[in-house]
């Protein structure tokens, strides 16, 4: 994928920070929720605002990592935060031997720099995802356009939210060309 030009958001920490907290506390008793799981319920909330409202939640840019999509600032902004003592980490072991990173809010989100319908997003995030594990969320990223597209650490353009590689059903056809009739966009056939 060729360096995309995608729009740009200006990144707004506050909220990005208030967003994790949020998401943190929702999930507290999640027993999935961990560092992937956190990433890929920022992912979706980011990208699905955009594609429902025309503008992301947070505006961070999301880079394609190995494991699926991570917010390229999540690890500095993280650690002021822990810092700062308003977020903490618990890592717990799992019979698998791996270390599942909890982040852990230690104080209440500020949900008055969200506009309702952006916490309407990621409530309905949370929820999809509830029963889901770090393995089922990180593969539902991989079937993202943008991830596909992308190749390793490289930003993933918000507008990618609206592709698809899914075939088109006949009835998606014959919308389109309608849509495109309407618009003059239709092809003629010599």
């Amino acid at each position: 994928m060729k360096k995309p030009n995608p729009k740009t958001f200006p990144e707004n920490e506050e909220r990005f920070r208030e967003l994790v907290l949020y998401i943190s506390q929702k999930c507290a008793n999640d027993p999935c929720f961990g560092a992937i799981k956190l990433n890929k319920i920022l992912f979706f909330s980011d990208f699905l605002a955009f594609a429902h409202y025309g503008e992301p939640i947070t505006g961070f840019e999301y880079q394609k990592l190995t494991q699926g999509p991570v917010p390229r600032r999540l690890l500095p902004v993280r650690r002021r935060m822990v810092e700062s003592r308003e977020l903490g980490l618990q890592e717990i072991p799992l019979k698998s031997g791996n270390i599942l990173t909890r982040t852990v809010n230690l104080r209440r989100p500020n949900l008055a720099v969200f506009k309702p319908e952006h916490i309407a997003v990621v409530d309905s995030v949370i929820e999809a995802l509830a029963e889901a594990d770090a393995e089922t969320v990180s593969a539902l990223t991989h079937r993202m356009m943008g991830w596909k597209a992308a190749r390793l650490k490289e930003t993933i353009p918000y507008e990618t939210v609206f592709l698809s590689d899914e075939t088109l059903s006949e009835a998606d056809l014959e919308r389109g060309r309608e849509v495109a009739e309407e618009f003059g966009l239709a092809v003629r056939e010599a």
